[in-house]
């Protein structure tokens, strides 16, 4: 088993994006995206790459362009998932979206959800802006919110989960916005879960 976590960059139209990797190329794979508060690293520092290789599982944290170390890019969203997805040889991997990383994340469930195992979409932005789009998709989806949080109300969590037939919710207790950094343990344990429930 690999234990290690590399530190790698890819290029993406003369820019420099940032990655940390873990686990079997081979495997069923995580990609983690992050909040705006936080980085690719943010996945190490709490232990998610760890838990994941631990389990047989290929973890892939990105820094969004002009965050952490990844340069500014001028490829859309859908573009840059796109291409990581292609340049990383991530085949249906199960995308993990918190905060600000939504407006990544949303446009490529909605518009390419088919290249996804599935989505896990932590408090996520821009729900209501793409509901229209998000309506009646099929990827299986699990949401989990704090339940202190002040950013993105848990009434759009039930939205999400109305939206996407194939969703289920998860309510972390007595946490915030960011509330994997709170309760770990118990997000690792739902997210785990989650992925072991999806058929590959």
């Amino acid at each position: 088993m690999n234990n290690h976590i590399n530190s790698q960059y890819l290029h993406l139209e003369n820019a420099r994006i940032h990655y940390l990797e873990t686990g079997q190329k081979n495997s069923v794979s995580v990609l983690l995206l992050h909040g705006a508060s936080f980085t690719a690293h943010t996945w190490q520092e709490i232990g998610t790459l760890d838990f994941l290789n631990m389990r047989g599982y290929r973890a892939v944290a990105v820094d969004i362009p002009g965050y952490g170390r990844s340069q500014r890019i001028s490829v859309s969203s859908l573009g840059f998932l796109r291409e990581i997805l292609n340049n990383l040889n991530l085949n249906l991997p199960i995308l993990v979206s918190p905060s600000m990383s939504g407006s990544y994340s949303l446009p490529f469930v909605i518009n390419y959800g088919d290249k996804l195992g599935g989505f896990v979409g932590i408090s996520p932005v821009g729900i209501e802006r793409f509901q229209d789009e998000l309506k009646g998709i099929e990827l299986p989806t699990l949401a989990i919110w704090g339940s202190n949080d002040r950013i993105v109300p848990i009434e759009q969590a039930d939205l999400l989960v109305e939206l996407i037939p194939n969703a289920q919710k998860i309510i972390l207790n007595d946490a915030g916005h960011a509330c994997y950094m709170k309760k770990t343990e118990e997000f690792h344990k739902h997210l785990i879960k989650f992925i072991q429930s999806i058929k590959h």
